[in-house]
């Protein structure tokens, strides 16, 4: 897969993945209009608290739509993060399953930012939940099926072997939690060890050691999250993982910057991916974009993707991919 995932960046000439991270805040109110309008002759009362969850489950699908239409050809992933899904109950994990349906029909490699972490039957569970097949009278059936899952490391090797094992199977990838994005990160990420070593640098030794069971031509269907916003530590897990593609987190909103970014990539200008959320999703609200309006807010998520691109191609990113 992740072979896959380095032929679409190729394709569009540059590492970035958009996070698919609605939020009600940011779905336009004619949206919510439309999908009241469009549940109405199904017996839905837009006022009903179970059915609220209906009418704002169809707005998050329609924004997503009208999103994943305008960005498609430009990136290569993109990245929904289910709990923002999950806050719509039953109708909102339809939405996710249909989002991740559409952007693979639309030849997006999709990230599902899920973040799983536990251990046994249950790991295994969600490894299949979430990229392999649950087995049903005899027959191995898809669930969610994306093509990429985050995974949390944080209960040890019994946690992620399931998720590689499924890897290994169905062609499937996972990036795991190594030194996220989040100010707090550093008070366990940071914490060192009797020798020196931080809890992070721990973490990278086995993203390498896990990946070394799922090689593809140089990278490794295990993956690792490292956020733009600690450039400095990026520069020794890039060397601690060589063969490991980083997904990072941060760039836009969360402060991370372009320049800091180049640390995370190897000579060959391939081995991370750069995630932009609410910057791109929400750029109708930014006051650089106000003139679209949230009429038109796919068409402004267009022009931030451009403009991140344009951001990146002005630092060596990209660009020389394709």
């Amino acid at each position: 897969m992740i072979q896959k995932l380095i032929r679409r960046i190729r394709e569009t000439g540059v590492p970035v993945v958009v996070g698919l991270d609605p939020d009600m805040k940011f779905i336009p109110r004619q949206l919510m209009q439309d999908a009241a309008h469009a549940l109405a002759g199904d017996a839905c009362d837009p006022y009903a608290a179970e059915d609220e969850l209906r009418v704002a489950a169809e707005a998050v699908w329609r924004f997503n739509r009208e999103i994943i239409d305008g960005i498609a050809d430009l990136v290569p992933a993109v990245k929904p993060q289910i709990a923002m899904y999950e806050q719509f109950g039953l109708p909102g994990m339809e939405t996710f399953w249909r989002t991740v349906r559409y952007c693979q029909e639309k030849g997006l490699i999709v990230i599902g930012d899920v973040k799983r972490g536990d251990i046994g039957s249950t790991s295994a569970a969600y490894a299949r939940a979430h990229l392999g097949r649950t087995v049903i009278n005899g027959r191995g059936v898809r669930v969610f099926d994306e093509d990429f899952a985050t995974v949390n490391p944080y209960l040890g090797s019994d946690g992620v072997k399931p998720f590689v094992d499924v890897c290994r199977e169905y062609d499937k990838g996972i990036f795991v939690l190594v030194k996220t994005s989040n100010p707090s990160s550093g008070e366990f990420q940071d914490v060192k060890t009797a020798d020196g070593r931080t809890v992070y640098e721990l973490v990278a030794e086995k993203v390498r050691e896990w990946g070394a069971e799922v090689m593809e031509d140089g990278y490794s269907n295990v993956g690792a999250v490292v956020g733009a916003t600690y450039p400095e530590q990026g520069k020794i897990l890039r060397r601690l993982m060589p063969n490991t593609f980083i997904l990072v987190p941060g760039y836009g909103a969360q402060g991370g910057k372009a320049a800091d970014l180049l640390p995370f990539f190897n000579e060959d200008g391939m081995g991370a991916i750069i995630n932009s959320s609410r910057g791109i999703i929400a750029a109708y609200t930014n006051e650089r974009y106000s003139k679209y309006g949230p009429e038109r807010f796919a068409e402004a998520a267009r022009q931030a993707t451009k403009d991140m691109i344009d951001d990146l191609h002005g630092v060596g990113i990209g660009g020389g991919l394709s």
